[in-house]
């Protein structure tokens, strides 16, 4: 691999990493062309980019980039921007937005919790060995639910600390 100086952007590195990214968040389930998008937002040096941008950088359809941004536009992910002068759109990442899906995760926490308690009542009760295991599912999802909150909490402030140690390391002395 060639030396590079701090800065200098290896695209295709860039590339590698955004298709490992796809590989890996496909492998949890997450679709792999808005996985692909995602990492494309994530690695942009832009503050938004139009749909043929991405289109472009990961050379594919308008029509998957179509898709792709609904889907992650309707989870929080990334967010539609219009284009001064234009018809078109253009797409950036919120501010924080692993914070943003984390509080939606929290909703799905709670529908879980409360369908673990219609499990549990259909197989005759948490005293059955059935009612147990989905009591057990339950209880975790409660104890998540409780928890999300707090740890987000923490993540913000553990953020702005560390970009106030920033702010102070790259401000010129006064």
């Amino acid at each position: 691999m060639a030396d590079r100086t701090r800065g200098q952007r290896d695209e295709e590195g860039v590339r590698r990493f955004v298709e490992h990214l796809a590989m890996m968040l496909t492998e949890w389930g997450f679709p792999r062309m808005p996985a692909r998008v995602l990492g494309s937002m994530m690695t942009a040096d832009e503050e938004s980019l139009t749909a043929a941008d991405l289109a472009e950088r990961l050379d594919v359809s308008a029509a998957a980039i179509s898709g792709a941004v609904r889907y992650l536009t309707r989870i929080g992910l990334i967010n539609r921007v219009p284009v001064r002068g234009s018809r078109r759109d253009a797409y950036s990442l919120p501010e924080n937005p692993w914070y943003q899906t984390s509080m939606l995760e929290a909703e799905l926490l709670k529908a879980l919790a409360a369908l673990s308690d219609e499990g549990v009542a259909a197989v005759g009760g948490a005293d059955t060995p059935a009612g147990a295991k989905i009591a057990e599912m339950r209880d975790f999802y409660l104890f998540l639910e409780g928890e999300l909150p707090l740890l987000l909490d923490r993540w913000r402030q553990q953020r702005a600390t560390r970009r106030a140690a920033e702010t102070r390391i790259t401000s010129p002395a006064g």
